[in-house]
């Protein structure tokens, strides 16, 4: 079973947009003009998913000036890879296992 924070990670992930930001900062460490530039999303929305994947633990910030630079936190992406390798597991061992219908 999902724990809540893991269960709000996915929802978090679950968003296109989130998803292309993260998938983005995988590759290198940006500020939000980068990210602007290349998800064509408009400023104030960049920075309101920026803000929820913050306070998800999944991106730090660093501030440059009057830039912000955003980073992938790696450690929170590999937890819940790691938990959906377990579920994948599981599931391959409890192919064999069927409850009987009563």
């Amino acid at each position: 079973m999902l724990t809540s924070v893991e269960a709000d990670l996915i929802r978090v992930l679950a968003d296109p947009l989130r998803l292309r930001i993260v998938t983005l900062l995988a590759h290198e460490t940006l500020c939000t003009t980068h990210l602007v530039e290349e998800t064509g999303a408009k400023q104030t929305n960049l920075s309101n998913h920026l803000k929820v994947l913050r306070e998800a633990g999944v991106v730090d910030t660093e501030p440059c000036g009057r830039f912000t630079y955003y980073r992938l936190r790696p450690d929170v992406i590999a937890s819940l890879a790691d938990r959906f390798a377990e579920l994948a597991e599981t599931a391959r061992t409890a192919g064999t296992n069927k409850r009987a219908c009563p």
